[in-house]
């Protein structure tokens, strides 16, 4: 018999990646399109739609093309994409504008007013105390700023949703999608009618909330045509990119954590039930009945690719790497905090900006490299300890992103955090949607049994107690000198953010 494939395809910040896994977990072939986002104002970020769909293509064509596999073999196909992402659409279905992305910080002001006015309803419906990277403060801003926007849309998406409506030309969104609206409710598992009227918003242009692992339609002729893939192949509704990575890395017991070295960096921990600690974030995992909480940085791998690009341009990733693991624990007293974006967990201040401090005639690009690897190791630290002072607590970290592949930073988070470092043979939101799409394709009975027979361990990392005890009084510098530069972070902003003086 010819062999069954599962393609999963996860819209990041930067790109966009298409997976084929064989039934067993096995990975058959991988592609990857860039994205671009564009920053027309310090704190907002936007992207096109449409460029997610011409990336979608593109990569879909290179994983067929990678093996010559047919495209018929196809059994099932799951998306996943960031949170929080809203495109809006009139009623001919037209894009009404950019996607505000989720480290957008535009609405910092909607956030604090809607907090204000509402935030322990906030909190009690869905779960998460509001700020400006959820959708709600998002449309709050858009119907302030841009109310002719909000006058013309008839149908809102989130990112995934808009995917794969390219696909299938359907409209619905999973549940875990829709708490990362804030525009639902837990206790009855649909759309809240009380926060929907918090921005006025009309709730026919919210979509139906389907099961993520639900089939909700098929590849129609016309995206057959772009992405060469079969008319008619199962498409399920899929979930955002956090939900369905850490579900495919094995996050599937309480207590088990995770770290995801992306565009973001984001602590996981799964739990029995939701557990709502404000600013952490809490969202429904695939497995009924589980949750996790979810705590981010603005900056991990945007960081490090940003001073990747700045520094080490010539032999990008693994020259910067090589050389971090040749610099000594500590960078000889360079400190790195990688705000480049303002920051989220644990500040929630989007005026932090990113420095290096401590530097030397002696440093040299080696221990400019350490620095960003340890300062965005202690950025997650930060999380780990404010989700700590919540009552939560971690056993084994399963580390997921981009990052996850470099042993000197394994390393070093291990020793940063103290805690066991898992790496699995496959880590990717894409490797975790396929999985959803093989449970509504059939192929497991369900998402305890995909998990059992697709992901494995493919190494451990221990932390060491020298590691440990010097990283402990570094990040204690570490944190003085944050909360020391606060200060003057806020008021460079002033500065150049203020009109120019006659």
């Amino acid at each position: 018999m010819a062999e069954t494939y599962l393609l999963g395809i996860d819209l990041g910040a930067g790109s966009l990646k298409a997976t084929l896994i064989t039934p067993d977990g096995a990975i058959k072939a991988e592609a990857a399109a860039p994205v671009s986002t564009a920053m027309r104002h310090f704190g907002w970020a936007e992207q096109d739609p449409a460029e997610w769909f011409a990336a979608l293509c593109q990569a879909v064509r290179g994983v067929l093309s990678q093996h010559g596999v047919e495209a018929g073999r196809i059994a099932g196909i799951g998306l996943s994409a960031g949170a929080h992402i809203p495109v809006l659409t009139d009623g001919e279905g037209t894009v009404l504008r950019p996607a505000i992305m989720w480290s957008d910080q535009r609405a910092a002001a909607e956030a604090e007013a809607l907090h204000e006015r509402a935030g322990a309803e906030i909190v009690a419906t869905a779960l998460n105390r509001v700020n400006p990277t959820w959708t709600l403060a998002m449309l709050a801003w858009l119907r302030t700023h841009e109310p002719e926007v909000m006058a013309r849309a008839r149908r809102l998406y989130l990112a995934k949703d808009f995917l794969r409506s390219c696909l299938t030309g359907t409209w619905e969104t999973d549940y875990a999608d829709a708490i990362g609206t804030l525009l639902a409710d837990d206790r009855t598992k649909s759309w809240s009618p009380e926060m929907a009227r918090l921005i006025g918003l009309d709730m026919a242009i919210l979509p139906p909330i389907v099961p993520p692992e639900q089939v909700v339609g098929g590849v129609t002729e016309k995206a057959a045509a772009r992405t060469g893939l079969k008319p008619g192949t199962p498409v399920v509704c899929g979930s955002n990119d956090t939900t369905v990575e850490f579900f495919g890395v094995g996050g599937n017991a309480p207590g088990i954590g995770g770290v995801k070295l992306a565009t973001a960096g984001v602590l996981f921990l799964a739990t029995r039930g939701p557990a709502v600690h404000p600013p952490v974030s809490c969202y429904p995992h695939i497995i009924p009945g589980l949750y996790y909480t979810a705590t981010g940085t603005n900056s991990c791998a945007s960081a490090h690719r940003w001073v990747r690009d700045l520094m080490f341009a010539e032999g990008g990733f693994e020259a910067m790497d090589a050389l971090a693991s040749a610099a000594p624990r500590g960078a000889e007293g360079l400190l790195f905090h990688p705000y480049l974006q303002g920051e989220r967990a644990p500040y929630w201040d989007p005026l932090l900006r990113a420095d290096f401090i401590g530097m030397t005639m002696a440093h040299g690009k080696m221990h400019f490299a350490r620095a960003v690897y340890e300062g965005i190791a202690f950025s997650i630290r930060d999380l780990l300890e404010a989700a700590r002072a919540l009552g939560l607590e971690f056993g084994p970290i399963r580390l997921m992103g981009g990052g996850a592949r470099s042993a000197c930073w394994r390393r070093i988070i291990a020793d940063v955090t103290g805690l066991v470092i898992e790496r699995t043979e496959a880590g990717d939101a894409s490797f975790g949607a396929a999985l959803v799409a093989g449970i509504g394709a059939g192929l497991f009975s369900g998402p305890e049994a995909a998990a059992a027979r697709c992901v494995r361990l493919k190494d451990v990392t221990r932390p060491e107690a020298e590691g440990v005890a010097f990283y402990a009084r570094l990040f204690e510098i570490y944190k003085e000198a944050q909360a020391a530069l606060a200060g003057i972070d806020h008021r460079l902003h002033a500065l150049v953010a203020a009109p120019a003086e006659a």
